[in-house]
């Protein structure tokens, strides 16, 4: 266990940068002075971040959607995949889509979210997405 003076020490002379930026070397790095580059971040880490990150993205659907919680949880799972990797902006900007869902056309939900640069972006990913969104149904990953 590190003691609380050490780790207050590395704090001070470290300060805390909630956004990466390149230290007095180049090395990109984030927080308390973690280097990116030659550490990275742990497994744990990652799981960490990709939880508080679907909470966020969640919290975005809701917004968004006023019918949120009668939706089935696939198709909540379809809009949370989409709010992480599009964000709250890219999410909103698929209009007709969202005004099928609130109208419970999912078929066409499904097709609008095919009908998108994001779609030719990301490839499998938007396929299996409006699959479930048409179908309801967990695809077998």
């Amino acid at each position: 266990m590190i003691a609380n003076n050490t780790r207050d020490l590395v704090k001070y002379h470290e300060g805390c940068s909630l956004r990466p930026y390149r230290d007095t070397v180049g090395k990109l790095t984030i927080g308390w002075g973690r280097n990116l580059e030659d550490v990275g971040i742990s497994q744990r880490e990652a799981d960490q971040m990709l939880d508080v990150d679907l909470i966020h993205a969640e919290g975005v659907c809701v917004r968004i959607f006023g019918g949120w919680y009668a939706l089935s949880p696939v198709r909540r799972a379809v809009l949370i995949d989409m709010a992480h990797n599009l964000g709250e902006g890219g999410l909103r900007s698929f209009r007709k889509m969202r005004a099928a869902i609130e109208a419970g056309e999912f078929a066409l939900a499904s097709l609008e979210m095919l009908d998108s640069k994001w779609a030719s972006q990301v490839g499998a990913r938007a396929r299996r997405l409006a699959n479930m969104m048409k179908d309801d149904q967990w695809p077998k990953i």
